[in-house]
């Protein structure tokens, strides 16, 4: 069964999923694949933060160092497992299915942010904002 929580984070992943996945196609003007997809993550873990804090888990009052430090550590993971899949599936999986250039490298990234959905939720309710 889904949770209010649950739900509320699943909506503002989306957001900052939408936020990061947008904003990959503006870095790719300027840099690498790979690089634009790093920076692109660190958009949405800036808008996912913000939104957590207030709307999902609700600890405003907490202390906000501690909790950037803890959220930082949660999305290192997260960002690793989000770069990984993404360039496995762009460079070596979905070419072969004839999806190449920057189609594969759209739907890899799409792919690869939605991955660590659960980890996430997880880290952030028990280590993040306690």
């Amino acid at each position: 069964m889904l949770t209010n929580e649950f739900l509320r984070f699943l909506i503002a992943g989306g957001v900052a999923a939408g936020a990061n996945f947008g904003s990959r196609f503006i870095f790719s003007l300027f840099l690498s694949y790979a690089l634009s997809v790093f920076f692109a993550y660190l958009v949405g873990m800036l808008v996912a933060f913000i939104l957590m804090r207030r709307h999902v888990f609700k600890a405003n009052n907490g202390r906000l160092a501690l909790q950037i430090v803890k959220f930082v550590t949660v999305n290192a993971v997260a960002v690793l497992q989000t770069l990984i899949i993404s360039l496995v599936l762009a460079r070596w999986l979905l070419p072969p299915f004839g999806i190449a250039g920057e189609h594969a490298e759209a739907l890899a990234h799409l792919i690869g942010v939605s991955v660590p959905v659960v980890t996430s939720y997880l880290g952030h309710k028990f280590l993040t904002f306690q």
